[in-house]
């Protein structure tokens, strides 16, 4: 049997996640998956790849009342944000940008968020937030019900089995944790790279499809609990795991709307937990 084994959200990109145990769908991914998203001056994503040290700050939620950020080796100094931006509260709106996708519609957070996050990564940067007026396409060669995306790479979920990582960690002198590759949904008991191939699947009642395969760049090759940076796991999967000048692992999926029903006439969506079976509808 296929089981979820672990789920994950990372609210700011590319700070640490959060490990949970059930999660809900929202029409761009997971709730509060990525829709927060550090920029540089130029309003470019700030990631891992220029600035390493954002793997050292670690992020929590209270409730859904509140997120907590704090770098891990200051945990007194900490910055609280809201979960949700009054519209008085609003300073300012601005264009940013993540990897091809251009001009995107943010709204920036706070003065204080941008100071914290400036002196606590040593360089100028702002926090901005994507309100539900932003719609960013997925790419329509994979997306089946103009679907939309919040500030990830491109596509609203990542699922990765386990059974992935434990092949790639045989080959490697020193394992690596399944934190470098940032899934959203883990999954347990399929044989390796299984889910490059399930077109389509469920998890409780929700019913996802595939997309795109996931090519890993240098961002896998930072150890999530130290920032440091070596050569793995790229050069492993470069002599096993090479396709079109890409090196892939791990599968982009997306959900389908659920379907309306009496008691709730719009389109709804569902929540997914650890320990529930994914059952593919066709390989």
């Amino acid at each position: 049997m296929i089981t979820v084994s672990h789920l994950y959200i990372y609210p700011i990109k590319s700070l640490s996640g959060i490990l949970l145990q059930q999660a809900t769908l929202l029409d761009r991914g997971f709730q509060f998956d990525r829709r927060w998203m550090l920029v540089t001056p130029d309003g470019n994503a700030l990631t891992q790849h220029r600035c390493p040290q954002m793997a050292l700050l670690d992020v929590a939620i209270d409730r859904h009342r509140s997120m907590r950020v704090w770098h891990r080796h200051q945990p007194d100094d900490r910055l609280t944000l809201p979960l949700t931006l009054p519209q008085d509260s609003i300073t300012s709106t601005l264009k940013v940008h993540v990897w091809d996708s251009h001009n995107i519609p943010a709204v920036a957070v706070s003065h204080q968020a941008d100071h914290w996050f400036s002196r606590t990564l040593g360089q100028d940067c702002r926090l901005v937030f994507m309100p539900d007026s932003t719609v960013r396409a997925v790419d329509p060669a994979y997306a089946h019900y103009q679907e939309a995306v919040s500030f990830a790479d491109g596509y609203p979920f990542l699922l990765i089995g386990q059974g992935s990582l434990d092949a790639l960690n045989e080959r490697l002198t020193e394992p690596v944790s399944m934190l470098r590759f940032r899934p959203n949904i883990v999954v347990r008991g399929s044989e390796p790279h299984a889910e490059d191939t399930w077109e389509r699947f469920r998890i409780g009642d929700a019913t996802f499809y595939r997309g795109e395969s996931c090519g890993r760049c240098v961002l896998t090759t930072i150890d999530p609990l130290t920032a440091q940076k070596g050569p793995e796991p790229l050069r492993t999967l470069t002599s096993y795991r090479q396709h079109d000048h890409k090196l892939l692992f791990g599968q982009y999926v997306l959900a389908e709307p659920m379907p309306p029903t009496q008691a709730k006439p719009v389109s709804r969506w569902a929540q997914i937990r650890v320990g529930q079976p994914l059952t593919t509808l066709r390989i």
